[in-house]
């Protein structure tokens, strides 16, 4: 057996850099590069290992540990999957600062693969620097952490344990339905050591998507289900995206005649315009797609895990039979749903042939069009520019959904803009509306404008967040700017935490805690942009912000454009309840109040499905 002696750290570098994936018929790395902020926990091991193959597999330097890994997120969603990057910190903060971002990947099912320093498995010198110390437990370091929010974790504590670490850390990062975060928590003295390492084990592997076919006895009863619909409706998730099923559930929905509702990670699926979109569902959806959920009799669930805001806290299909097409079973039980397990292009193209020439009554589309029609009509006037006065979120994104062309991403996380851009927001494909909603993680907007960014370099990337997001987490501007990464962001400034405040005082409560008071100090957003290289400029009204967005088109550098926003006005048309808990023992007229609408809502929820 041929060898080569290298140190476990090398060796990693080594075997990442010869993995490759599928796009389009091109075989192209599989890891697009490396985030690290170097520590004492891995500035001596995969420091040096990172520079000698900084040709095949580059290292990116990051200002935030969180922000940068999600930034390999956002470049995992973006790529659907097909591309992940890895991300490597030192012990102690630097490790745990990414823990967020594991959680975050963990719940959207995304691919990254975390490699924090470790304290020294030989122990010499414990305790060093940053070590987390259990009273109880030698094994345990500040890095299992990790464990709850990992779909796969390990230890190296030898160099060789990584022979069958790698490769299942590879395994789950490309599989399909145990996708998600890895772990593998690297001892900095372990980083250093050498082996004699198999050749054969750094070979180029190409990963290729797994399609799992649905099963026979599940097929059938699921086509069974969808002949004797009168009303059916498609819920479009994230699966879909990722099983590159876009064009068959056009095509599908257009000539079955089935409306089609989108998730938060579902949306783009179909474009914004196609004859049978519906537009959003759930808690911050169209006045259409929630209509026709509540009078289905069937709901066709793509790719979704039918989380809370989807189904309205379980209370939005009604009296449908929920059928779920999902790659994994775990989701497709969900709700007490009829499972259909299978990747979302093969179980499409299952049904689609085992239908034959049936199709959804023209009654019922026909219905679908004309409330979709209606929507639209509200989406124009809620995102107009206002005559006068502060301009709402839905009027910027307005704007912004104007002037951004068709070949752009939009991206975006938490606080009320997701809900607004969920209703409104009008998609052209399913790559240009990048929302992390599924951790709904203030923060990751920047972050997660880069990680598009560096996956989609030819496209125009668009953040919003607002200003407690961008308090939260803008290191990341002065990142884009050394790399040569434009962004383009618009900072909604509405003084807190808007979204929020109308959640606390729609439960009964007093306003407390979220808008920022008289006292607090003016802060210079543009001027605080701008000190870390981008161009910034504030802006009055929607139509300086059109001007602004279309001379930052015209720019090379990230640009940040800074508008006043009404923190008191969300869209009231359409959406749908959240089972939010109001107090039992109200103390007001509004606080009783809002236990009755709590209680009368909890009525309508179906729990036993």
């Amino acid at each position: 057996m041929t060898t080569v002696r290298l140190t476990a750290a090398e060796a990693t570098i080594r075997f990442l850099a010869a993995q490759r994936t599928e796009i389009d018929g091109r075989t192209v790395p599989l890891f697009g590069g490396m985030f690290a902020i170097f520590g004492h926990g891995n500035v001596a091991g995969l420091g040096p290992a990172l520079h000698a193959h900084r040709a095949d597999l580059p290292t990116f330097r990051a200002h935030n540990e969180q922000a940068m890994a999600h930034a390999a997120v956002a470049f995992a969603k973006t790529h659907a999957r097909r591309r992940m990057m890895a991300c490597t910190t030192s012990i102690g903060p630097g490790a745990t600062n990414m823990v967020t971002a594991a959680a975050l990947a963990h719940v959207n099912r995304l691919p990254v693969l975390f490699l924090p320093g470790d304290i020294f498995a030989g122990r010499r010198p414990d305790p060093v620097l940053q070590q987390v110390e259990d009273f109880g437990d030698g094994t345990v370091s500040a890095n299992d952490c990790f464990r709850p929010v990992s779909r796969y974790f390990d230890r190296i504590m030898r160099p060789e344990q990584l022979l069958a670490a790698l490769p299942a850390a590879l395994r789950v990062l490309t599989d399909p339905v145990d996708c998600g975060p890895v772990t593998l928590a690297f001892p900095q003295d372990v980083q250093t050591e050498a082996w004699a390492w198999p050749i054969a084990f750094f070979r180029p592997r190409v990963h290729r998507p797994r399609r799992p076919e649905p099963d026979a006895g599940e097929l059938k009863a699921a086509l069974a289900l969808l002949k004797s619909a009168r009303r059916p409706l498609i819920v479009t998730g994230g699966g879909v995206k990722y099983a590159t099923a876009e064009k068959a559930l056009a095509d599908f929905a257009a000539r079955r005649g089935i409306p089609v509702a989108e998730t938060q990670a579902g949306k783009g699926s179909l474009a914004w315009d196609h004859g049978m979109n519906t537009g959003a569902i759930g808690v911050t959806g169209s006045a259409a797609a929630n209509e026709l959920a509540g009078r289905s009799d069937v709901v066709l669930a793509i790719g979704t895990r039918l989380a809370d805001f989807t189904t309205a806290s379980r209370s939005v299909f009604g009296d449908a039979v929920v059928l779920q097409l999902n790659v994994g079973a775990f989701d497709a039980a969900k709700h007490g749903a009829q499972p259909l397990v299978a990747d979302a292009l093969a179980g499409l193209a299952a049904l689609d042939r085992g239908l034959g020439r049936w199709k959804a009554p023209p009654s019922w589309a026909t219905r679908a069009g004309v409330l979709t029609r209606r929507w639209q009509r509200v989406v124009d006037g809620v995102t107009a520019a206002p005559a006068a006065g502060l301009p709402t979120d839905a009027q910027v994104l307005g704007a912004v959904n104007r002037t951004a062309g068709r070949n752009s991403i939009m991206v975006c996380a938490a606080g009320g803009l997701p809900g607004e851009l969920h209703k409104l927001w009008r998609a052209a494909d399913a790559t240009s509306y990048h929302v992390e909603y599924g951790y709904s993680c203030m923060g990751y907007e920047i972050a997660g404008g880069l990680g598009a960014k560096l996956a989609a370099p030819k496209r125009e990337v668009y953040v919003l967040v607002g200003d407690g997001s961008y308090l939260m987490m803008n290191s990341e501007i002065a990142t884009s700017v050394a790399l040569g990464k434009k962004l383009i962001i618009v900072l909604l400034d509405n003084r807190g935490f808007g979204c929020i405040n109308r959640l606390q005082k729609g439960s009964g409560a007093a306003a407390f805690n979220n808008l920022l008071d008289d006292a607090a100090p003016h802060i210079d957003f543009a001027g605080h942009a701008a000190s870390m290289g981008a161009h910034a400029a504030t802006v009055g009204t929607i139509a300086e912000l059109e001007a602004a967005l279309d001379q930052a088109r015209r720019r090379t550098v990230t640009s940040v454009i800074v508008i006043d926003t009404d923190p008191q006005r969300s869209t009231a048309d359409g959406g749908a309840w959240w089972d939010v808990p109001v107090s039992e023992a109200p103390r007001s007229a509004a606080a009783r109040r809002a236990r009755d609408a709590y209680a009368r809502n909890l009525k309508r929820q179906s729990l036993g499905g």
